[in-house]
């Protein structure tokens, strides 16, 4: 759709379910940085890989060790790869464009989600957060994993504690935490549930800095804008928060080491939150405060400019959008399923959501062309207005209007070569080796459906070559009608599906024989009938059929 025909008075947000994706049952979906592709894992423990652009499956990844329902799917930096995590505790790393399996790596505890380091093409490294044990980073070559730490400790200095004291009244000592890598990778943002967001060297695993939440409910989802500037969270509080990250997108350790230098009359805890209140800041809370209600996968627009959040109440299917400001501007409601998983896509204003029974829905904005874009004069009309033509309006040269000289330079030159840069991209994100699309290979037809097809049509030209045999059949008002002159409409639709539905014409009987032979010796009959026994005959002078088991004069 051109941009200049839409209407700007339109948001740029989707309106309408412009259709589904089906296949198997979908549990959690991923966009590659172009949106290109769509990533889909399944219960089965499939992954299914579309191709957005003709809505058909390009690739499917098949783990014949995994049986569980996958979790979450992650695309690397350039789209060559994908980290799958599954119920069964495994983490497993795919090419893309061979299908093959690089890596499977088992997890002491069920991983719900996991991203892979942001700052390399072919990442090893991957951050993945488990259902009841503290988030850790993985090293997908080797197996070894660094856990990474959720809480402040006594000591101060922001090292990992050594043990992990259970609470007294018997609950686990952590509860499902939230984390994410920032644009480059090298920091780790940790939400954990006293309402803290920590900021972690993930090379030495050091806490840099702290940022207390308001409210300080156990945080659900943390997650980046695209372009790192600014920070989502997603608390048990029924309120989505956004925070300014006021770091530098490259450098940020050196950042933080400058702070912290300082800083050297504080320490412990102050120190962190002093060091954190220059990391990120409280920008904007949505919530809803009429139902209060939970929210599901929130994340942002691919500019950034919206920010959207899924009903976590169970059989409804609606998704809230905000603008940046904090306005709610639109309500998606769609079927009475619940919704478990959101992605917004990363150029077009286009929302796919995932619901509980597997079906993939993709919501697009209901275009009104703006017709008068076409040309200055062009003026659409609410109702048809009569119009009346002037007398020079057909002429080759009409006197009323003057021939303006062009002020296009024919000197000047064009430049055909230069690239112009997607604005929703910055210079870091383009790479000529980027995996977009992927290879459509026709799949070829069954042997033995093959065989089916060229039997059938063999079938069909003997059949029209020889003709149809001689036949005779009763008609519904008694007539014998001779079919053997006739089109071979039957044999035609005979052949069907390997022949499975043909038509068998049926064989004349000994008795129609005689009668026809009878009839070519004596055109002319007296009219009187026969005794026949369970037969259909035919009074020749009149033409009336008659049937029964015993038919006289």
């Amino acid at each position: 759709m051109n941009a200049p025909i839409i209407d700007p008075l339109q948001g740029d947000f989707p309106e309408v379910i412009e259709e589904y994706l089906e296949h198997g049952v979908m549990k959690c979906i991923a966009f590659n940085r172009r949106g290109t592709l769509l990533a889909a894992g399944c219960s089965d423990g499939n992954c299914i890989i579309w191709d957005f652009e003709t809505r058909g499956i390009a690739k499917e990844l098949r783990d014949k060790d995994c049986i569980a329902a996958i979790t979450s799917v992650c695309w690397s930096k350039y789209g060559h790869r994908i980290l799958v995590s599954a119920a069964d505790k495994s983490l497993t790393l795919w090419d893309v464009v061979s299908g093959e399996r690089l890596t499977r790596t088992t997890l002491q505890q069920t991983p719900l989600q996991a991203r892979l380091h942001p700052g390399s093409s072919t990442p090893s490294l991957c951050l993945a957060c488990p259902l009841s044990s503290a988030p850790m980073i993985v090293d997908l070559n080797t197996g070894s994993t660094t856990i990474l730490p959720v809480s402040i400790p006594d000591t101060g200095n922001g090292a990992v504690p050594q043990s992990r004291n259970k609470f007294s009244d018997g609950t686990p000592p952590f509860t499902p935490t939230a984390a994410c890598f920032n644009k480059y990778g090298d920091l780790i943002y940790v939400g954990n549930s006293k309402g803290e967001i920590l900021i972690i060297d993930h090379r030495t695993v050091q806490v840099q800095a702290m940022v207390p939440v308001s409210g300080s409910a156990v945080i659900k989802n943390i997650v980046f804008s695209r372009n790192g500037q600014y920070l989502l969270t997603n608390s048990n509080d029924r309120t989505i928060r956004i925070y300014e990250n006021l770091l530098p997108f490259k450098d940020g350790l050196v950042v933080l080491d400058n702070l912290d230098k300082t800083l050297n009359e504080l320490d412990g805890v102050e120190k962190l939150k002093a060091v954190g209140s220059k990391c990120l800041t409280l920008f904007r809370e949505f919530q809803d405060s009429i139902t209060k209600m939970h929210w599901k996968a929130p994340c942002f627009s691919g500019d950034g400019e919206w920010v959207i959040g899924g009903s976590a109440s169970k059989g409804e299917h609606k998704i809230y959008i905000w603008d940046r400001a904090g306005h709610l501007v639109k309500i998606l409601e769609g079927p009475k399923e619940a919704l478990i998983d959101l992605a917004w896509h990363p150029v077009h204003p286009i929302v796919v959501s995932v619901s509980l029974t597997g079906f993939v829905y993709i919501w697009a904005k209901d275009y009104t062309e703006n017709w008068s874009a076409f040309a200055p004069d062009f003026k659409e009309l609410e109702e048809n207005e009569e119009y009346v033509e002037r007398e020079d309006e057909f002429d080759l040269v009409p006197e009323t209007e003057k021939v303006k000289e062009s002020d296009v330079n024919q000197d000047d030159e064009v430049d055909i070569l230069t690239l112009e840069k997607n604005s929703a991209f910055s210079d870091s994100d383009m790479s000529q080796e980027e995996l977009c699309f992927l290879p459509a290979i026709p799949s070829p037809d069954m042997p033995e459906r093959q065989d089916k097809c060229v039997e059938s049509s063999s079938k069909l030209v003997d059949s029209n070559q020889s003709g149809s045999p001689l036949s005779e059949e009763a008609e519904p008002n008694g007539h014998t009608a001779n079919h053997a002159s006739s089109p071979p409409e039957d044999n035609s639709a005979a052949e069907d599906a390997g022949g499975s539905r043909m038509k068998r014409k049926r064989k004349p009987s000994e008795k129609g024989l005689e009668l026809q032979a009878e009839k070519v010796r004596k055109p002319k009959s007296s009219g009187r009938l026969s005794k026949v026994k369970n037969k259909s005959v035919v009074d020749q002078d009149n033409g009336n059929g008659f049937h029964g088991d015993d038919v006289s004069d």
